[in-house]
This record gives C-alpha cells, structure tokens and sequence, in this order.
C-alpha cells in the first residue's frame, strides 16, 4: 500500500457535491485541493463496468495531467428491487437529451421502476449507495477504497440538502434522508471517529487510515 507524500492534491471530478464532500473530509486534514473542473480538465468517457474501472478511469486522467496524485470517486444508488439497477449507470438515469442532468427525473424513474416491480413496501425497497475512491499518481499506480450505506427507498422524496438521490434515501437507523441531513451529520468525519455515515465518508475513512496514517 502506498503512502500519499505532499499535501497536494488534485481531485479528479467535474460534479459539484462530490467536490464539496471530499473538499470537506480532507481539508481539516491541511491539504490543498485542486479540481479537475478548478484546472478545465477535460472530462474522460466513463467506459467502465464497475464502479472501481469508472473510478481509476477518472483518477488516472486527472493524474496524468496534472503530474500530481488525483483522487476520484465513483458512487452510484443499488436497489435490490431493481436488481442492482441503476448501479455504475446512476448518473444516466438523470441525463436528458440537451445533455443536462436532472435528478428529480432520475428519482421519477426510480420511483416507476420500483412500482412496476411491485415493490410498495418498505421491506422491498431496500438498497444502498455505493462509493469507491480511486487515489492514482502519476506513473499510473492505484489503491481503492470502497464505502457503502445500507438503507431504504423513500417517496416522495424529502430534503433540499445534499445532492443527486439523496432526497430518496434513508440510511439504516435514522429517519431522516440524506437530503434532509445537515452536511456535518451526512458526511462529517474526522480521524478519530469510530464511525462515519455516507458511503463517501466511509469510503475516505478508509483512505485516511491507510494512505494518510504516520
């Protein structure tokens, strides 16, 4: 496993609430954090299968360019119902035709899905969201990271926090959604903790402990 040397670091992602999330877990920690979309990286076509290929894709490229490690995250909503569905194709669901990305609408077909399988009741509604963290470096090597929050499928959605299908998932043992939780309360960690709620947050716990530990 390799340490990360330095206190820089490029995080490889165009998406505003993952940069904000990861912005937030690492920089008590004293790094200084650059985007790909701070630097206009060009955003790499996601091609990959799985959640680890679409996040080393991302860290690789942003690595390269910059000639510094890059951390990525690939993260996606798994519900059980729709076996698996939408998965590594989470953001798909939200794309319309312009290009443009709309979660509501993704959250709608979510919904349709579900009641199409007949899954009305909160036992059959059953997921978890899924995040892998990718730090690369520039000659290409990588280490993975991976975090996931079990919880349920909610409607109608609740929350104006957070981001993407948050609003639609309740973590196991609140009754909250992750669109209604404070950001301190969804992903806030710190060294230290024994715990961390977001599949992000635990995916970074995991990360901090390994490549940041003395």
């Amino acid at each position: 496993m390799r340490r990360l040397e330095g206190k820089t670091l490029i995080v490889a992602s165009h998406n505003e609430g993952k940069i904000r999330e990861i912005r937030d877990l690492i920089g008590p920690l004293g790094f200084s954090v650059r985007s790909a979309a701070d630097l206009a990286f060009e955003e790499p076509e996601e091609t990959g299968t799985t959640f680890e290929e679409n996040a080393a894709i991302k860290a690789l490229a942003s690595a390269k360019a910059s000639g510094l490690p890059a951390l990525s995250d690939d993260s996606g909503l798994v519900v059980d119902a729709l076996d698996g569905a939408p998965g590594v194709y989470t953001a798909n669901w939200a794309e319309r035709e312009d290009g443009t990305r709309d979660f509501r609408m993704a959250m709608d077909k979510v919904e349709q899905a579900l009641a199409e399988r007949g899954a009305t009741q909160r036992a059959e509604r059953t997921g978890r969201f899924v995040s892998v963290l990718c730090l690369a470096w520039p000659d290409g090597h990588t280490e993975f990271f991976r975090g996931e929050a079990e919880g349920h499928l909610v409607w109608p959605p609740r929350g104006e926090k957070g981001f993407g299908y948050d609003p639609v998932f309740e973590p196991l043992g609140h009754a909250q959604t992750f669109g209604e939780m404070e950001a301190a309360t969804k992903h806030g960690w710190k060294p230290g903790d024994a715990e961390a709620l977001s599949h992000r947050a635990r995916a970074f716990k995991l990360f901090a402990e390994t490549c940041l530990a003395a």
